[in-house]
Formats: structure tokens, sequence, C-alpha cells
């Protein structure tokens, strides 16, 4: 008899403060905007940016920002964390499942930012001596400042281990069944024909980190809002069309019925369109409800609970708007989590499980 193989699914989220106090707030961005993949400025001027500019004055208006999201039980984004680590874990411990991976599987949790730290989460897994790892970063779409910085962090961590087993790194799934569906699903909650219009937000860049995806540094020049490509696959900004025109297709939108727009901008040479401006161009044109998604957050956080749920309401109600409603993140949705499951199975090359209908072209 075969000796049983021992699987552990990794799933790392951005992070989230300890607490909604200055303090934590502050020690939060710090070792966030502080990563060279976020921020990529020379070691010198990025920690005096963010150590003595940043950090200082935006841990105030931050931690009030969180106060308004915490709940008894703590961050939104690390409870939804727990719960989908939960979920998961129960679609693993499956006899179908354990038959599948040849052996038990492990779901675990980490946030690249804070707790629970990668370092802390590794450690414990080094020790249960795994034969097989998958590091899944919650992360539909592929960018340097996220993704990359995860598996950056991951890889280094497993440099440094005596033992290194097989390891899967899946780096997007933007076009996978179960994410899509999941947000189809959460949309069904909303009756589209009510509104206005229809907007895909996603988490802004620097115009230079995208450009780095190609030999001739520009972005621009590759057909990012119209298609996928060969040589734009990889490029964040050209995913995020691609995932709003799939998203589209399913909802039964057509093309003039949405925007694709860039949210949390730090100055004016990110990715355009602005969602605020947006906001404020669809307000100023006579239209009163907007339905909103936010592709890129795979669980509520500051950035969509705050900035899109309150921000950006009061953004549209000063330019004669009256609604802007949410759709909710994926969550801990039923949809995602069955999803998740037939992603880590398909990229680890695993019977799929029973009546899936799992499809998603293979890491680019």
């Amino acid at each position: 008899m075969s000796q049983p193989m021992k699987t552990c699914i990794l799933i790392v989220n951005l992070g989230t403060p300890d607490a909604p106090t200055p303090g934590a707030v502050g020690r939060y961005l710090r070792e966030f905007l502080g990563d060279g993949r976020v921020i990529d400025f020379p070691w010198l001027p990025r920690k005096i940016l963010v150590n003595g500019i940043i950090a200082p004055i935006r841990r105030f208006k931050s931690a009030r920002e969180y106060k308004k999201v915490w709940t008894d039980e703590g961050s939104p984004l690390l409870l939804y964390g727990e719960s989908l680590q939960r979920e998961l874990q129960q679609r693993f411990d499956t006899d179908d499942a354990r038959h599948a991976f040849g052996g038990e599987v492990k779901v675990e949790l980490a946030m690249r930012y804070q707790h629970p730290s990668m370092d802390h989460v590794m450690a414990r897994m080094e020790k249960d001596r795994y034969d097989r790892i998958c590091v899944l970063p919650l992360y539909a779409q592929y960018a340097s400042a996220t993704t990359g910085s995860t598996l950056e962090k991951a890889f280094k961590i497993f440099s440094k281990w005596y033992v290194i087993p097989e390891v899967v790194a899946i780096s997007q799934y933007w076009n996978f069944d179960g994410y899509l569906k999941g947000f189809v699903e959460q949309a069904a909650a909303f009756d589209l024909d009510s509104y206005d219009h229809i907007l895909f937000s996603y988490h802004g860049l620097p115009e230079r980190q995208v450009d780095k995806i190609y030999e001739d540094r520009k972005c621009a020049n590759h057909s990012c809002e119209d298609e996928i490509n060969d040589e734009n696959r990889q490029c964040y900004k050209a995913t995020c069309y691609a995932t709003s025109r799939a998203l589209a297709e399913r909802l039964g939108l057509a093309e003039n019925r949405y925007t694709v727009c860039f949210q949390s901008r730090l100055d004016s040479k990110w990715l355009r369109p602005f969602s605020d401006d947006v906001i404020v161009e669809r307000g100023e044109g006579g239209d009163k409800k907007l339905l909103v998604f936010s592709p890129a957050f795979v669980a509520d956080c500051l950035e969509t609970l705050i900035e899109i749920g309150e921000e950006y309401q009061e953004v549209f109600e000063e330019h004669g708007g009256e609604h802007v409603d949410l759709v909710p993140s994926l969550n801990d949705h039923p949809a995602w989590v069955e999803g998740l499951e037939d992603l880590v199975r398909q990229r680890m090359g695993v019977a799929p499980r029973p009546n899936s209908v799992a499809s998603g072209e293979p890491n680019p």
C-alpha cells in the first residue's frame, strides 16, 4: 500500500490591522506600504515616504474608518477569511476529496501583512511536513503589488526550509467559473433593470506598474480594454476589462449599460477612468441609481464598505444622484467556496469533484 500524501492549501489575503486604533493601523500601513512591490520606489525614499509621511498622517483617518466596519468579533476581512477557511476545510474533509488527493488535505489561512502572518502560519506548515502545498492568493487578477508580493514572500520562506515539498502557485483565475458565478449569484438580489448604470470598480494601480508587464513599457499599445491576447494576458488592466466582459455576458448586460473604472487612486498617474470621476459624470448626466460591483475584492473590506458604500454615495448625491448600491463581494458565498475547491483540484492536477462544471484557463 502506498504512503498517504499530505496536502496543504494556503489561502492568503492582503491583511488588516489588529484593531481599529491609530497605533494598530499605523503598524499595518508601515508593513503594507513598505513593501517594494506596493510602492515601487528605492528603499530609502520609500521608507521616508511611508514612515515619515503616509503612515503618521493616514493612521488617524483610517482608524476612524475601520471603526465603522469593525464588529464585536473583529475585522470583516479577517472574519470572512476564517469562514472561507472553515467552509473549504469541510469540502476537503470528504471521502471523495481525500481519495482524489491521496490523503488528508489541510486548509490554512494567512495574511500578507499583519496577522495571522505568513511567517507564523508557514512555520507551522513546515513542521507538519506536507508533501504538496498549494499557495492560493485571494486575488483573481494578477498584479505585482498583490499576487506577486504574496508569491515572492511565500517562495522566500520556502527557500529557508530544509525539505521543500512540491509547490503549486496559483497566480490568477479571473475567468474561472466559480469566481464569476459567485458574483452573478450575489447580483441576483438586485433588479439590474432598475439601475440607470452599472459600474465594475477595481482597485487602482500606478500606470507605471502596469506598463512594466510589456517589453515596450506601454500598456496603452496592447488593446487591454478590448481583448485578452498573448501579450496582455498577465496585465492587470487587461484582465480587469476581461473580467467585466465575462460578468456582463453572464448578467445579460449590453456594453452601454456598464463602465469599467478604478478606485483608491493616490495620484493622477493611476489607471483610468477613476471611479469617483465616473460617479460624478453619471450624477451630472441625470442618473439616479447606480449599482457597483468590485470584482478585485473577494472579501468585503474598507474599500468596498466605506469607499463605495459611503463615500461614493455622498459624491453621487452631491452631483444629482440618489442611490449607489454595492453588490456584496464573494466573502464565504457557497458558489465561491465550491469554485475554489474546483480551482485547486484543477491546478493541482487531481480528479474533479463529482458533477463539477469547473472551467477556466490554466495559469498563464
